[in-house]
């Protein structure tokens, strides 16, 4: 017998997704009787998304579906759509390329129902395609069931700006006037999540997969999350960041406000720095300067919580010089984990800083930063052998910390990247070398990486030191003959192992492993097409 009487609204929307919408739907109508019903609201779709969803409502009578007959520019308006005709007690959103998981919505409902909540929230995945890859997104917050009387006693609420992984009871979001930005607006969760949180609501989380978000890097019309490449994308995610600290704090909610504003450091700054090297140069002065205008607004208050966190190290070196500089260098300190690469200066008085030409961004905290949260740097250098690849790593020292720590070994894992528990790990002395460094070698057989599956192979390392201590780093791709270079290689079990180093999105050292014809005819069409170029 199900524990559950129809008590749940699903609101999906979508425009111009005929190929995924009714997988969508039928998700919502697969989470079992809780579901009372599914608004379908087609944002004035011209690809035959609306008739798909009628033929599906026409077999269905927990489906309703509404056309916009002019198309809103957002999603936030057709989710006020479907807010403004639901009749159920609890309500969730989901959009028309992603899918609730079973069960979503009973772990949900359980949780509201049973702690008398108004708010239950749960683990949304992000899960690449075609890859099948799933990254869970603020992991943390769902690491085992809670229920808060305030969201002020989880602050980390803040990070979550995600409206899709949670069941929100309709009379507390109609009782608030709690809605969506309507027309074109971007990044409208963000808004929407501070409007449920300065309401105050009594708030439960559980563990359960609750949502999974479908990540099409490779699609025709990238989704908003991912067309980062034009200035109005980080104007618009600026904005509504403002937006949504204007609303925490106009609500009284100061402390929620204060970690809003972090957020946006440790997030939103992070992930655009990662990605200006990138980016033209028209693009990365509108960037600074707007970036600049924007970060003016914080106060001393935001700055003196751990001021070498990367967000506000990087802040800092964005307020203190007025044209893009340096973007290398904080490519790497944002990154995951963070990694302070040289050069490395002091300020007049002895005291670590940034660079020379910006001793203003001082880095004092360094000097007594523990060891396993010091922002290491680790230069990787590929080296394809005969069967193989040599590994040349090279240590950083920072002021004197690193050699006063005494680093010892390093731990090499190459780990596949979506193939869960599919690793090759070893252990390797580091030894001192000139220039105030510590370097270590170490060769992998490529015939083991392709044995446990071809695909991206990634490189994580933790540094070791005498005391015991250790730290995870990753490791920079050097530039060099080794990297970005496809080499085939002789292999005794697969015949041939195809192999490219290359420098990640994030400058970190990454390998593509294949076997066999299939995977050497690329090589050799793009060196026929060298040859004739």
């Amino acid at each position: 017998m199900h524990p559950h009487r129809p008590q749940v609204a699903v609101i999906v929307i979508g425009h111009d997704d005929a190929a995924h919408v009714t997988d969508a739907v039928r998700s919502a109508l697969g989470q079992g009787p809780a579901v009372r019903e599914v608004v379908a609201v087609d944002d004035c779709s011209t690809d035959g998304s609306a008739g798909l969803l009628d033929r599906l409502a026409a077999g269905e009578p927990r489906v309703r579906v509404i056309r916009h007959s002019v198309n809103s520019g957002g999603c936030g308006t057709p989710r006020n759509t479907g807010l403004d005709v639901v009749t159920s007690p609890y309500v969730m959103f989901l959009d028309s390329d992603d899918v609730l998981p079973p069960g979503a919505v009973d772990a949900l409902l359980t949780a509201a129902t049973g702690a008398d909540t108004d708010v239950a929230g749960g683990l949304c995945v992000r899960r690449e395609l075609p890859s099948g890859r799933e990254v869970p997104w603020e992991p943390g917050l769902y690491a085992s069931p809670a229920v808060l009387a305030h969201p002020t006693h989880r602050p980390r609420l803040v990070h979550d700006t995600l409206c899709v992984n949670k069941l929100y009871a309709t009379d507390f979001l109609r009782k608030h006037g709690i809605r969506f930005p309507d027309g074109r607006f971007p990044y409208e969760d963000l808004v929407f999540t501070a409007r449920v949180w300065a309401a105050a609501p009594r708030v439960a989380l559980v563990p359960d997969r609750v949502y999974v978000w479908h990540v099409r890097r490779s699609a025709r019309r990238l989704s908003i999350s991912l067309d980062r490449a034009g200035i109005d994308n980080w104007r618009a995610r600026t904005h509504a960041c403002r937006t949504a600290h204007e609303i925490l704090l106009g609500a009284g909610q100061k402390r929620l406000a204060r970690r809003a504003r972090a957020k946006f450091l440790d997030h939103e700054l992070r992930m655009y720095a990662r990605e200006l090297p990138l980016r033209d140069e028209e693009y990365r002065r509108r960037w600074w300067a707007h970036t600049r205008e924007f970060l003016a607004d914080y106060d001393a208050a935001d700055w003196a919580r751990d001021p070498l966190a990367p967000g506000r190290l990087i802040g800092r070196v964005v307020l203190a010089s007025a044209e893009p500089r340096d973007l290398p260098r904080l490519r790497e300190l944002a990154a995951r984990p963070a990694r302070l690469c040289p050069p490395y200066a002091r300020a007049g008085d002895g005291t670590p800083c940034w660079s020379k030409d910006l001793p203003g961004v001082g880095l004092e905290p360094l000097l007594t930063r523990a060891v396993p949260f010091l922002p290491l740097a680790v230069d990787a250098e590929p080296r394809p052998r005969a069967g193989g690849l040599r590994l040349r790593l090279r240590l950083h020292e920072m002021y004197g910390r690193v050699a006063q720590a005494g680093p010892e070994t390093a731990e090499v894992e190459w780990r596949h990247r979506d193939l869960d528990g599919a690793a090759v790990r070893c252990t390797v002395p580091l030894r001192a070398s000139g220039g105030g460094t510590w370097v270590a070698e170490t060769t992998v057989r490529l015939d083991r990486l392709a044995t446990l599956g071809t695909g991206a192979w990634d490189v994580r390392l933790r540094v070791r030191f005498r005391d015991g201590a250790s730290r995870r780093v990753t490791a920079h791709a050097l530039a060099g003959p080794g990297l970005s270079r496809r080499r085939a290689l002789p292999s005794p079990r697969h015949g041939v192992v195809l192999v490219r180093p290359y420098a990640t999105h994030s400058g970190s050292l990454a390998l593509r492993v294949a076997t066999g014809v299939r995977g050497v005819v690329p090589v050799l069409r793009g060196r026929l097409w060298r040859l004739l170029h």
